[in-house]
């Protein structure tokens, strides 16, 4: 037989929806009111009657609020099993309230130190103690207690409480638990990990240790997948707790079907790329590279140049762009004329009239937005191995292109130099050994993910064709042997990019001044593995 709730006891920092939901507890189910400091006066200010925690503990809240639910009056009745005639025994002989419903949530602190300025002692204060062992003793006895640390729970709870005459079902106390300890090990690891970096940043040579000394992943659930790269594989698609930065894992799917797993990695990479560039700017990829990449002045242009990169590889791509999508760009891509097939089209957002177009072209074709881009990828960037994890910062602000060096007799003309920039941004996008051949600010051919470089080199230059007369080519990562500038030079690449460090550098440079090609230096590699 369910149990109704009779008391509940309330602390939170987060008072949203706290007064309309005590005022239910009260006024519709009769539940006598318990509360802490703040939470109190608020619920007193709202003409509530609310019983002050001393009033159970006999003792006052001590050192500025720091001691006050610390108390056997509070966790005897928390703690207590209903279906233990002892224990009821053991409350009855001390005068100890039975509590049957905790409404906590906890001090802000990664709210906190996510400020820029916030000092060592601002942090220590938002640590909570008094909350999460209320929350974990609430928790613990959920058979009997109902917790609540979320004020997204109030409605539903009182939902439930309408629907059982005041009580709250056993399988929904569970959940609510779940929640609760999934909060506190949240909360937890946020204090670690910032006492991790208060370390780390006051050794005396940090630089010696990168990262923290334990790593606490915690990711949420977003969504079931219908497998993964494979139909024989499971899949989910998690996402970093509280993420708000525009981003493949906050984007907003606007029509088509579920996305699958390659999609996401997919879609992923191709937003990446895209937010490389300042003007309007398109990206094509398919299986995790880019096979067709474009800037320029209108968006629908970037767009055509990028599909005209390598039409054979974009048919069943997925699309990036940078800016808002407009109707004359949504008209290029849905052209009768080009038969395109897309899977994915993702952008920061579509005007009204380019939405509807595209939503109408096809049925499944995915569309996603992601919000105005305000930088770079952030944080870490992990990838799993059997029994371990490698953890790395993310390849973004390396380049100084002020300080890239020509070695070579000849140096890149203006247009030679904006066309090398452009190809060396989507080289570093490109699977290892890379190569990109590019005409001014648009992608003609690709080498991707192959054992040799000069095989990279050749299979670029395949797809290029007629194009690679007079284009550039990036390279991520230096040349071990001139061959490479030897393909190049038959094709009539006219100007080179690669980080250089080679021990036979000399052998690239000499071949690059027979043949006429500018060669640029950058000492930065871009591998992507």
């Amino acid at each position: 037989m369910l149990r109704p709730i009779r008391r509940a006891l309330l602390s939170v920092s987060d008072k949203a929806g706290l007064v309309d939901f005590a005022r239910e507890l009260h006024t519709t189910f009769g539940i006598e009111l318990i509360a802490t400091g703040g939470t109190r006066q608020t619920l007193a200010d709202a003409g509530l009657p609310v019983k002050d925690i001393s009033a159970v503990t006999q003792f006052p809240e001590i050192l500025d609020g720091r001691v006050k639910t610390l108390h056997p009056a509070i966790y005897a009745g928390l703690l207590a099993r209903r279906d233990r005639p002892d224990h009821l025994q053991t409350l009855a002989d001390y005068g100890l309230p039975e509590i049957d419903l905790v409404v906590c949530n906890l001090y802000p602190f990664e709210q906190t130190i996510a400020q820029p300025a916030v000092t060592e002692a601002e942090a220590l204060e938002k640590i909570d103690i008094g909350g999460p062992c209320m929350v974990r003793a609430a928790a613990k006895n959920y058979a009997s207690v109902t917790i609540i640390t979320d004020p997204a729970d109030y409605q539903p709870l009182l939902q439930q409480m309408r629907e059982y005459q005041g009580a709250v079902p056993l399988d929904w106390r569970r959940q609510l638990a779940r929640k609760a300890f999934a909060r506190i090990c949240r909360y937890d690891t946020a204090i670690a990990d910032y006492f991790d970096r208060l370390v780390a940043a006051q050794m005396e040579t940090p630089t010696d240790s990168w990262g923290v000394a334990t790593l606490r992943l915690e990711w949420e659930k977003r969504q079931n997948l219908r497998y993964g790269e494979n139909p024989h594989q499971k899949a989910a698609f998690y996402v970093e707790p509280g993420l708000s930065r525009p981003c493949i894992a906050t984007a907003e799917q606007l029509h088509g079907k579920e996305l699958s797993y390659n999609n996401i990695l997919d879609l992923d990479s191709a937003l990446n790329l895209v937010r490389e560039f300042v003007l309007p700017a398109c990206v094509i990829v398919k299986h995790n590279n880019p096979c067709g990449a474009a800037t320029a002045t209108k968006l629908a242009e970037a767009f055509q140049r990028a599909w005209d990169g390598d039409p054979l590889a974009a048919f069943g791509g997925i699309i990036a762009f940078n800016t808002p999508v407009d109707a004359e760009t949504a008209q290029a891509i849905i052209d009768p004329q080009a038969k395109r097939f897309v899977e994915c089209i993702i952008a920061p957002d579509y005007d009204v009239p380019a939405l509807e177009a595209l939503r109408q072209w096809k049925e499944n074709v995915r569309l996603l937005k992601t919000g105005a881009f305000t930088g770079p990828p952030e944080g870490w960037d992990y990838r799993r191995v059997d029994g371990g994890l490698l953890v790395q910062t993310r390849d973004v602000k390396a380049d100084h292109p002020e300080t890239w060096k020509c070695v070579t007799q000849r140096a890149p003309t203006d247009a030679e130099q904006r066309a090398l920039l452009f190809a060396w941004l989507v080289c570093k996008h490109v699977k290892s050994n890379a190569i990109v051949l590019a005409q001014d600010t648009q992608v003609v051919g690709v080498g991707a993910g192959q054992m040799s470089r000069v095989m990279a080199v050749e299979i670029a230059v395949k797809k290029a064709g007629r194009r690679a007369a007079g284009s550039v080519l990036a390279s991520d990562a230096f040349f071990p042997f001139p061959d490479n500038v030897e393909v190049a030079a038959a094709a009539g690449v006219t100007a080179i990019i690669q980080p250089g460090g080679s021990v036979k550098d000399h052998d690239s440079i000499n071949a690059c001044d027979r043949h006429g090609i500018a060669m640029l230096f950058t000492a930065t590699r871009h591998f992507r593995h």
